[in-house]
C-alpha cells in the first residue's frame, strides 16, 4: 500500500510540474496585461512539436530543445506583436475582447500545425533512457526527474530575472503601476512583449519536458492550457508561488483520483475539487490580495 501511495504522489508531482509551469505562463501574461491568454496551451504544442521536428532531421536533442523553446518565445513574441499590441494601441480593446483575441490565436495555432505537421501523435526520444528506477517502493522514469528538475530551475530563474535583475524589477513594476512605470522611462510595450516570450517559453518547456513521456501531438495544448489555467485560479491568478502550489496540487488531486476512485474521472474531479475551491476561497490559495504582480 505504501508503493502505491508513492507511485501516485511520484505521478502527481510529475503532471503538476507541467502545470505549474503553464500556470506560470498565464500568470506573468496576466500580471502584465490583466488578461487571460487562453493560447497559453497551445504554446506547449509548439515546443514539443518543434522539438520532435528537430530532432527528426537529424538534430541531436542538446541542440534541439532550445532552438525549441527560443522558437515558441519568438511564436509567444509575434502573437503579442501582430495580434494584441495593434488592439491595445490607444486603449481601443478592453480585457475581455484581449481574452477573445488569445482564443482566436490559439485556434489559429492549433490549426497551422495541423498543416505543418499533421493529427498524429508523435513522440520524442527520453533526455537519459527510458528504463524505470525504484525509488522507496515507487516505480519512477528518468524523464519524470527531468521534469521536476526542469521545473525547479525554472522557477529559480524567474525567482532571480524578477527579483535580481534590473530589468525584471521594471517588469514588476509596471505591472503595479503602468502610468508610474512609464513615467520613469519604462517601456511598457517592451514589458508586454517580454511577457509573452517568457510565457510562451515556459509553455514550451513543459511541451518538450512531457513529449518524452505522453507524446505531443497538435491538440495536446488544449488540456494543458485549461488545467494550466485552473492551477493558476486555485493557487491564486498572478502569484508565482501560487501558480507552483496550484499546479502541483492539481497533479496530485488527479493522481490520487485516479488511483482511488476511476481514472474515467480524473478530469472531472480535480475540476470539481477547484470549483469548490473557488467558491470558498475566490481569490484562490494565496489569496488575490496578497498577490505579488511580477
Amino acid at each position: 500500500m505504501g508503493g502505491a501511495w508513492l507511485q501516485f504522489v511520484a505521478g502527481g508531482l510529475t503532471a503538476g510540474a507541467i502545470y505549474a509551469l503553464v500556470a506560470l505562463g498565464f500568470s506573468i501574461v496576466y500580471n502584465a496585461s490583466h488578461a487571460i491568454n487562453f493560447a497559453q496551451g497551445e504554446f506547449v504544442m509548439v515546443g514539443g512539436m518543434c522539438a520532435v521536428s528537430l530532432v527528426g532531421i537529424g538534430l541531436p536533442l542538446a541542440a534541439a530543445l532550445p532552438l525549441a523553446i527560443g522558437g515558441a518565445a519568438l511564436v509567444g513574441l509575434l502573437v503579442q506583436r501582430l495580434a494584441l499590441e495593434p488592439a491595445q494601441a490607444g486603449g481601443r480593446a478592453d480585457v475581455v475582447t484581449l481574452i477573445i483575441i488569445t482564443i482566436g490565436v490559439g485556434l489559429f495555432l492549433r490549426g497551422l500545425a495541423q498543416v505543418l505537421w499533421d493529427k498524429g501523435i508523435h513522440p520524442l526520444p527520453a533526455f537519459t533512457g527510458s528504463a524505470p528506477i525504484a525509488i522507496g517502493g515507487a516505480s519512477v522514469l528518468p524523464q519524470s526527474l527531468w521534469v521536476l528538475g526542469g521545473t525547479a530551475l525554472a522557477v529559480l530563474a524567474l525567482g532571480w530575472f524578477f527579483g535580481r535583475t534590473l530589468y525584471g524589477k521594471a517588469m514588476r513594476a509596471a505591472a503595479i503601476n503602468p502610468m508610474a512605470a512609464q513615467l520613469m522611462g519604462i517601456s511598457t510595450r517592451g514589458v508586454m512583449r517580454t511577457s509573452f516570450a517568457l510565457a510562451a517559453a515556459l509553455g514550451a518547456l513543459g511541451g518538450v519536458l512531457t513529449a518524452p513521456i505522453t507524446f505531443t501531438s497538435y491538440d495536446v495544448g488544449v488540456m494543458l492550457g485549461l488545467k494550466g489555467f485552473a492551477a493558476a485560479m486555485l493557487g491564486g491568478l498572478g502569484s508565482f508561488g501560487g501558480a507552483v502550489a496550484g499546479g502541483l496540487l492539481l497533479g496530485l488531486l488527479e493522481s490520487f483520483g485516479a488511483g482511488f476512485v476511476s481514472s474515467a474521472y480524473k478530469d472531472a474531479l480535480a475540476f470539481v475539487v477547484i470549483l469548490g475551491v473557488l467558491f470558498l476561497l475566490p481569490g484562490g490559495l494565496v489569496g488575490a490580495r496578497r498577490t505579488e504582480r511580477v
